[in-house]
């Protein structure tokens, strides 16, 4: 280990060396000039700890360069060149409101229609959708009865749907929200109570369903000529941990 250009070790070694050859120390001085390098070694190999030796990261590295910005003349904003964002007019609406004039606000005369001036208003509806299945029941002339098959899936008298499933685990996984977050969005957005174990059943679901697709995920990023690699620290009850991620354009 160096220090400005200072080869530590081996200068440590050099003490330790002389130590031993040092006949007339005394054996309590010894022994404290002994924990004196122990202590300096150990400090010394914090000093030195940095993000590329360890598995700290960049961030709390306090051997990192700094390096001051310098304040741009570019204007606050989007810059130019940049590709924004447009609502554009779709030909197919979910819904449609037609306006009629009230003819009797207009001049006296004969009018007719010609056609519309149209705009649209983009938004969302946040609702929830129960649907109930209702399966027939037949009874012959012996008092045998047949029950129509419910829809693959459907096994229970009450039970969450595919798509709040799946919308439950892309806001937990993807936009990353912590389990009592999606609980009271379900339930002050849509009056759905979901608890905490239900939550983790459908990242287990998930989880066993996508497990073809990770394992050939995997096999084309071995193939591909080039994958970018990351690491990012991640905080799991009060502990630090490294989420390590693989990718190219085509897969992650």
């Amino acid at each position: 280990m160096k220090i400005e250009a200072i080869d530590v070790d081996s200068a440590i070694g050099n003490v330790k060396r002389l130590l031993k050859e040092e006949p007339d120390l005394s054996p309590a001085l010894k022994s404290a000039l002994e924990v004196l390098l122990l202590l300096v070694s150990v400090l010394l190999g914090r000093v030195a700890l940095n993000s590329k030796n360890s598995s700290k990261p960049p961030s709390s590295d306090p051997n990192r360069k700094k390096t001051s910005r310098e304040k741009s003349d570019k204007p606050s904003g989007a810059q130019k060149g940049h590709i924004g964002t447009t609502l554009k007019k779709i030909p197919d609406p979910d819904e449609i409101e037609v306006i009629m004039l009230d003819r009797k606000s207009l001049p006296k005369g004969n009018y007719r229609q010609i056609g519309f001036k149209t705009r649209q208003v983009f938004d969302i509806d946040i609702s929830r959708l129960v649907i109930e299945y209702r399966a027939q029941i037949l009874e012959d002339d012996y008092g045998k009865r047949f029950i129509a098959p419910f829809p693959e899936g459907v096994t229970k008298a009450v039970q969450y749907g595919n798509r709040l499933k799946a919308h439950a685990v892309y806001l937990m996984q993807y936009q990353l929200l912590p389990y009592k977050r999606v609980q009271e969005y379900f339930a002050t957005q849509l009056d759905i109570p979901i608890s905490e174990g239900s939550l983790y059943n459908f990242n287990v679901q998930a989880f066993e369903q996508l497990a073809d697709f990770e394992q050939f995920c995997k096999d084309q990023l071995a193939q591909a000529e080039i994958a970018h690699a990351d690491e990012t620290g991640i905080n799991i009850d009060g502990k630090g941990h490294w989420l390590h991620c693989m990718s190219n354009k085509e897969w992650t």
